[in-house]
């Protein structure tokens, strides 16, 4: 993968031990004659530390990718040359490695094939019976072997690297669909909760205006209905910020759906029946089914124009069913799929792995069928 970060550590290492092992080399006077000139040694040092120079570049310029591979060869070859203990071959393999970094795996084998290329043509081109040398032959199998490996740990790195980005990526997206999870959750609350609370309370507010005049007891009892409502409204609030706090308690359905019941005004009646058990059923689920007949009822009160709804809810073993009907206006489904009521009932019983059916048509009134499996959640 071309432009990855190659290990840091590799070249600074090999450049250390290569200055060590030259310098004793010179120091202790190891050639059979007499020891290489001041001079050499000097220019040896001095191309060592422009290599450990040129690491630094690298880390500040990692876009000269390509100079900076040309001038590694070139000081490499000058360390080479200098070098009396010829230990510093070892260095060539680092440009294969590098190059893999910078310019991919390609790049690399070819400049691992060019390495022991040019050294066996210096050999070829030197004395003759270079492979009857046991040195010269151990050193040409060396460089072959430390090239194999260097590029098994460039591939390695690569791959590491790789796997990295890859990781961070993925967790950079399942972040973004997190929030978005979250955001989609919090409209779906604010809609089906204040949502139905602030339509309750504009329609008894809407009554009490109307019978301020000529029936005040209405009235009284219309704003009474609609202090009730703020009431509830607050403690759904409280409710939503315990949700966020990680704090909710496990939702008592059947009380709820009552409650549901007795929020109605004269001009809508509201019927519950509920039958069976809510064991087995978990939070979300159970959740989702009063925020669809909160739904339900909500868009009766406020578009039907219904005088009664029906609530039906079957809790079985296999899963529940929910039935609200009434004796509203009706409508036409398809055209009303795009209010945030309905998509918000959509997402939440998708989530428990339900299914929503809307019978509906102008005048004909309206039936809303909800399915959810027991357990859907898990």
């Amino acid at each position: 993968m071309a432009g990855s970060v190659p290990v840091r550590w590799v070249a600074p290492l090999l450049y250390g031990a290569v200055l060590v092992s030259g310098l004793y080399y010179a120091a202790a006077d190891l050639d059979d004659g007499p020891g290489p000139p001041l001079w050499r040694t000097v220019g040896f040092g001095a191309a060592l530390a422009a290599l450990f120079a040129l690491e630094q570049t690298v880390r500040r310029w990692p876009a000269a990718r390509l100079p900076v591979m040309l001038v590694r060869a070139a000081l490499i070859g000058a360390v080479v040359l200098l070098d009396a203990s010829g230990l510093s071959q070892v260095l060539f393999v680092l440009l294969p490695f590098t190059a893999y970094f910078a310019f991919g795996a390609a790049t690399a084998l070819a400049l691992a094939a060019l390495c022991p290329a040019g050294l066996l043509t210096a050999y070829m081109v030197g004395p003759p019976g270079w492979y009857r040398d046991v040195d010269r032959v151990n050193d040409l199998l060396m460089l072959v072997v430390g090239l194999v490996l260097a590029l098994a740990m460039a591939a390695v790195a690569v791959g590491e690297q790789r796997a990295r980005h890859a990781l961070e990526e993925y967790a950079d997206r399942v972040a973004e669909l997190s929030a978005a999870a979250e955001r989609n959750r919090l409209a779906r609350d604010l809609h089906d909760s204040l949502g139905h609370h602030l339509t309750a309370m504009s329609v008894q507010l809407e009554m009490a205006s109307e019978f301020r005049t000529h029936d005040p007891e209405a009235a009284r009892e219309a704003v009474d209905e609609a202090r009730r409502s703020v009431t509830l409204a607050l403690a759904d609030v409280r409710q939503s910020v315990r949700v966020l706090r990680g704090e909710a308690s496990r939702p008592a359905l059947a009380a709820d759906l009552a409650a549901l019941a007795r929020e109605g005004d004269a001009r809508l009646r509201v019927t519950v029946e509920v039958s069976g058990p809510e064991d087995g059923y978990g939070t979300a689920e159970l959740t989702t089914l009063y925020r669809a007949a909160q739904e339900a009822v909500t868009n009766a009160r406020r578009h039907a124009r219904a005088s009664r709804v029906t609530v039906a809810l079957r809790l079985a073993d296999e899963g529940a069913l929910l039935v609200v009907a009434d004796d509203g206006r009706g409508f036409v489904p398809d055209a009303a799929d795009a209010g945030y009521g309905l998509l918000g009932m959509r997402e939440r019983v998708q989530l428990v792995a339900g299914t929503v059916h809307i019978d509906s048509s102008p005048g004909a009134g309206t039936r809303l069928t909800v399915t959810v499996p027991r357990g859907g959640t898990g």
